[in-house]
C-alpha cells in the first residue's frame, strides 16, 4: 500500500475584530446615506413631519357648524388647510390637536394666516351636532367644524387612510378610538404633509412645514 500524506492547506489568518466592526460600521453608513438620499429625491425640502408626493385630497360635503351646508373642495379658494378627523367627546387628543393647530396659524404672518384654516371632521356625528362642533372649534380658537353624516362619513375617512371605531367604556359614555393623524393640504388640493399629534408640540417646526407648502403650492 501506499501511504498517502494529506496535504494541508495554509492557515488562513482571522480577521481582527475590530476590522469587522469597521466593515459592518461602513456599511451601516453607506446604507444609512442611501436612505438619507431616497428620502431627499422623495422631498427635496426636509419636512418635519412625513411628506407626500402630491395625493389629491378628497373633496368632503356636510353640515358645518352654523348649520349651514359645506363643501370642502380642494384646491379651490387658495387656502391652504390642515384637516383632522375626531370627535368633541375626545379627552386629550383633539383638544391637544385643535390647540397647537391654532397657535400654528397664530404665528403665520396676517397675509399667510387669512389663506390658512384648519378643519374638523367630526367621526361622531350621532352626538357632535353643528351646534356643539361650533362650540367645540371656537374654544380652540378659529377653524370650521364638520358633521358628516353614515355612509359618506366612513368614504371619506377610508379615501384618507383614517380609521375609527365605537369603543364601549364601562361606567361612562362610549368613545371613539381613531387615527390620529393632521393632513396638510396645499392650495392646489393635494396632501403634502402628515403629522401625528405627538408632533404638534413643536409649533415652530410645524410652522416651517406650513409655511413652505404656502410658498411652494
Amino acid at each position: 500500500m501506499t501511504d498517502v500524506t494529506p496535504v494541508l492547506e495554509p492557515a488562513v489568518p482571522r480577521r481582527p475584530w475590530y476590522v469587522s466592526a469597521l466593515l459592518a460600521a461602513v456599511g451601516v453608513t453607506l446604507l444609512l446615506l442611501a436612505a438619507w438620499a431616497y428620502a431627499r429625491w422623495q422631498s427635496p425640502y426636509p419636512f418635519y413631519g412625513t411628506a407626500y408626493r402630491g395625493a389629491a385630497a378628497v373633496p368632503l360635503s356636510g353640515t358645518a357648524q352654523d348649520g349651514q351646508p359645506y363643501t370642502f373642495t380642494p384646491g379651490t379658494g387658495g387656502q391652504t388647510t390642515a384637516l383632522f378627523f375626531g370627535f368633541t367627546h375626545c379627552a386629550t387628543i383633539c383638544p391637544l390637536t385643535l390647540s397647537y393647530l391654532n397657535k400654528v396659524r397664530q404665528a403665520l404672518p396676517e397675509g399667510q394666516r387669512r389663506n390658512f384654516q384648519v378643519l374638523f371632521v367630526s367621526i361622531d356625528p350621532a352626538r357632535d351636532t353643528p351646534q356643539r362642533l361650533g362650540e367645540y372649534v371656537s374654544y380652540f380658537g378659529s377653524g370650521t367644524g364638520l358633521r358628516m353624516a353614515e355612509p359618506a362619513l366612513g368614504q371619506a375617512a377610508r379615501a384618507y387612510g383614517v380609521a375609527y371605531q365605537k369603543a364601549d367604556v364601562q361606567g361612562a359614555e362610549y368613545q371613539m378610538n381613531h387615527t390620529t393623524a393632521t393632513y396638510l393640504v396645499d392650495a392646489a388640493g393635494r396632501i403634502r404633509v402628515l403629522w401625528d399629534y405627538t408632533q404638534l408640540p413643536e409649533v415652530s417646526r410645524v410652522l416651517a412645514d406650513v409655511q413652505y407648502v404656502m410658498e411652494h403650492p
